[in-house]
């Protein structure tokens, strides 16, 4: 389970950046009191175009970010608190994740197998499972430094997953990938919800929220502007298209 009360971010802003921004504050809040509650056997899907919040919400639900206010419970251990122990428990992907060039898919996969302290055993059962999946097979012995987009992010999902986590935070995974690879992974994040992991899923792309989300938020410059299940946004829908209702939701919120 995650759950997020009351959280907040504000950032620093330089000379440059003020006049940038046309702002006279030394701090800018990016993140503005939001709280909600992800739970396990269940999607999460945060929405929010971009500049939104959204991305740094889900890196401080990672403990990459410290909330300025507010707390995060994953798991049941406050990620301010007892980080450590909440990493434990969690995969997060991001964009924003670099990969070792020097190293190979399988090896940066065993790598945070290690940081894990995943088993020999363990190990390879999951990774051949990751691999097939995602179609891994092929470039498992290639140096990062060698692969494309897509291939990098099939990497990055493989070492966010290799530990089996509680909790997996996926933030765009689909970016760079095939239509063919992005079906995997709708069924693998659906296997994970089947299996009582706790996960959130960021995406653009409406069709996969359609498909995936339970639960839905959407955060606008900072403020949380829906959160509830999936049927109540469908029900309150005042246009049939759900790109076209985000659109709606985030115009009537600018215009407010």
């Amino acid at each position: 389970m995650i759950e997020v009360k009351e959280l907040c971010k504000d950032f620093s802003l330089s000379k440059k950046q003020k006049k940038e921004l046309n702002i006279s504050t030394n701090n800018i809040r990016v993140v503005n009191n939001i709280s909600f509650t992800c739970q396990p056997g269940r999607v999460f899907s945060l929405l929010g175009p971009n500049g939104a919040g959204k991305t740094t919400t889900l890196r401080m639900i990672a403990s990459i970010l410290k909330p300025s206010f507010g707390s995060i419970q994953v798991a049941g251990f406050d990620t301010q608190k007892s980080p450590n122990e909440a990493r434990k428990k969690m995969g997060f992907l991001t964009g924003s994740t670099g990969l070792y060039d020097r190293l190979s898919a399988t090896e940066v996969v065993k790598y945070f197998a290690d940081l894990f302290g995943v088993g020999k055993g363990d190990f390879q059962a999951r990774k051949k499972k990751i691999f097939d999946l995602l179609d891994m097979n092929d470039f498992a012995n290639k140096k990062c430094g060698q692969l494309s987009t897509g291939m990098k992010q099939k990497v990055s999902i493989a070492r966010t997953l290799i530990h089996a986590p509680d909790v997996v935070v996926f933030d765009e995974p689909t970016s760079g990938l095939d239509v063919i690879t992005a079906e995997n992974i709708i069924n693998m994040v659906n296997d994970l919800k089947n299996e009582g992991k706790t996960v959130i899923f960021s995406s653009h792309i409406m069709s996969e929220v359609d498909l995936l989300a339970d639960d839905v938020a959407i955060i606008h410059k900072g403020n949380l502007l829906f959160n509830d299940t999936m049927d109540s946004f469908r029900a309150s829908m005042q246009d049939p298209s759900l790109t076209k209702e985000f659109i709606r939701i985030i115009k009537s919120a600018d215009q407010a």
